[in-house]
């Protein structure tokens, strides 16, 4: 072997290592560089609002150029829907991508813990280095809010921003704007809204309380647009803020390079949207803004609307997926765009609970078009009583307006019970005026999504079926969450065979629901027995031998209950003593049970003295002090 030969070896071995160094160092450069070819991600959410009042959602008199102008440039949804009718369980499933039926998370502002490994997703986006910010509104309804915040976000206040991230560090931010809430738009006084609102407007962006249509389902008089300009204006309001937010991210260099979501954190904040488990409460505007350089992520294309299905136990895999974080395994909602898109579903499964005092429990399902709503409690109207609406001048305007016979037959339903069956057609009916359900021409529909329904009730083991007394006492040593999975102690299929009765009316039903009145299951017996509560009275006298054993059950929900249907149909007098001693109770779940059937008895007169008396206890419960102002205030009105 000659030296030229061994040299040119050499050379050549010199030469493959030189090239694996600079190929490593090249490699290394561009994992560093990495972070910045993924996109940026911006999150607007805006409060308390129904596409009916944007602009290019078809509302000619609505003043939101900026949404607008998003909306148009990237993918409009219009079969975009929150999981719930209220804020605080909607927030729920936005940071955890769990429906709240499934954490138990339902009812308002409940605060119930969650499992250990179920983080607030922009945890997962910390884990893929992005900088996670908030600004600033939390209000997840889980326990231990403070060191869940902590745990998902680099920053969460009213300085928090893209701008504090470190260089080249791609980031997930989320804005939240208040001026479209419902205590805009209807709670707080007048004044307080035109110092918030109104005043904060220039003149020539006003909207007049003559400049739009009022909805059916409202008395058109002055008193009531004066209330309702409220929504129009608080909306303007937002939409300016909105495009200081846009100018801001320009003026910084990032619009080409950040993915836009803009939605709606549920229904419009009014009478029979918000709280209400219908369309105008689920369904929200929204949509996703993409710049050139990441337009190849949305299989819609862009400047496009789209129909397609979807909910917010969506958006959390979508942005770990957008992220390239790995998405955990207890998150079941679809990714929606990029390679790991998930394929489009046919139906949502929506719920609606307690929203502060106001207990309920409704399921709906939709497939875009229609919306069919099972309400498990139809004694209670659609306007309940919950008293962060009945403090309101425009509630208390429509109340006034009821007792003075003002009102037309549509506009007096929403203060009478409901039935069982809700199904509307939103495209042609879009105020949801119409109830299809006894229609004989819809039957096909109504039995197709009521199978649908009560099939993802069991598939997903909704524990929302138990009472609020159940959930608490679960929360002391677990969670809801897993509790559901265990069918020895969550026997859901038994469960829901006798709540699946409850609103349902007539012989036959009545006849089952009595006989499970002696079930050995505790919560069986419950939903027996509050199954009778929507029966018609004069059914019921056949049934007074176990309407009055039932007043001796052990388990205090059933106990109650049954007070109420025997004080309200027999005038019993021991039914009379069980529910002044619930709504007595220490046990704050015990007590608003007790009340919210106080609420609807025909005749309250009676328990005056004893709700006043309760109302000066120390230290109750927020939500027993507002329903003891609605009592009250409904024995001022009837008065």
């Amino acid at each position: 072997m000659n030296k030229r030969y061994i040299s040119v070896v050499r050379w050549r071995f010199y030469m493959n290592q030189y090239l694996a160094i600079l190929i490593c160092m090249c490699a290394a450069h561009l994992g560093q560089a990495q972070p910045e070819q993924r996109p940026h991600i911006l999150w607007i959410t805006i409060e308390d609002t129904s596409p009916h009042f944007i602009g290019c959602y078809g509302n000619e008199q609505a003043r939101t150029p900026n949404m607008d102008r998003l909306m148009k440039e990237g993918v409009r949804f219009t079969n975009a829907f929150s999981t719930n009718t209220v804020c605080s369980p909607s927030r729920t499933t936005l940071i955890t991508g769990v429906r709240t039926s499934e954490a138990g998370t339902g009812h308002h502002r409940s605060k119930y813990p969650v499992p250990d490994f179920m983080h607030g997703f922009p945890y997962y986006l910390q884990g893929a280095g992005y900088y996670t910010s908030n600004n600033f509104k939390t209000d997840y309804n889980v326990a231990g809010d403070k060191s869940y915040v902590e745990d998902a976000w680099n920053e969460s206040s009213q300085e928090a921003g893209w701008w504090n991230r470190k260089p080249g560090q791609p980031f997930f931010a989320v804005f939240n704007y208040m001026d479209s809430h419902q205590s805009r738009t209807m709670t707080s006084s007048y004044e307080k809204y035109t110092k918030d609102v109104l005043n904060e407007l220039p003149a020539d962006q006003q909207i007049n309380d003559t400049d739009f249509p009022m909805p059916p389902f409202m008395r058109d008089s002055p008193e009531m647009r004066k209330q309702f300009a409220r929504v129009y204006n608080s909306l303007k309001l937002t939409d300016n803020k909105i495009g200081d937010l846009l100018r801001h991210l320009e003026d910084d260099g990032l619009m080409d390079s950040t993915i836009i979501f803009l939605f709606s954190d549920h229904g419009e904040g009014i009478p029979k949207g918000k709280t209400n488990g219908m369309n105008l409460g689920y369904r929200v505007p929204f949509s996703i803004w993409f710049p050139p350089m990441y337009e190849h992520l949305s299989p819609w294309g862009t400047g496009v609307v789209t129909d397609e299905l979807i909910s917010f136990e969506d958006l959390a895999p979508t942005v770990i997926a957008l992220a390239s974080g790995i998405v955990p395994a207890y998150m079941k909602g679809r990714k929606l765009v990029g390679e790991q898109r998930t394929e489009p579903v046919s139906f949502l499964e929506l719920s609606s609970d307690r929203s502060d005092n106001g207990i309920d429990l409704v399921r709906s399902i939709t497939d875009g078009k229609y919306v069919y709503s099972r309400n498990y409690m139809p004694f209670m109207p659609q306007l309940r009583y919950i008293n962060y609406m009945e403090i309101s001048e425009i509630k208390q305007q429509m109340r006034g307006d009821l007792t003075a016979g003002k009102l037309n037959k549509l506009q007096r339903e929403l203060f009478e019970p409901r039935p069982a069956e809700f199904l509307f057609d939103t495209h042609e009916d879009p105020w949801e005026l119409h109830n299809l359900a006894d229609d004989p021409r819809y039957q096909d529909q109504l039995i197709k999504m009521r199978t649908t329904l009560e099939q993802a009730i069991l598939k997903s083991k909704d524990v929302m079926f138990l009472p609020e007394y159940e959930l608490a006492e679960i929360s002391k040593s677990g969670t809801a969450y897993e509790y559901r999975l265990d069918a020895s102690r969550y026997p859901i299929d038994m469960i829901y065979d006798a709540a699946k009765f409850s609103g349902m009316r007539g012989q036959d039903i009545l006849a089952k629901q009595v006989e499970l009145l002696s079930h050995e299951n505790k919560i069986v017996r419950y939903w027996a027995v509050l199954g009778l509560r929507s029966q018609e009275q004069h059914l019921l006298h056949a049934f007074r031998p176990q309407l009055m054993e039932c007043m001796q059950d052990e388990y205090p929900p059933v106990k109650v209950t049954a007070a109420a249907i025997a004080y309200d149909v027999f005038a019993d007098g021991t039914a009379a003593d069980i529910l002044i001693e619930a709504a007595s109770s220490t046990n704050p779940y015990l007590a608003l049970m007790a009340f919210n059937y106080l609420l609807y008895i025909a005749d309250p007169q009676p328990f005056v003295e004893s709700v006043q008396m309760i109302s000066t206890m120390p230290d109750l419960n927020e939500s027993v002090v507002w329903a003891c102002e609605d009592f009250l205030t409904r024995i001022k009105n009837m008065n």
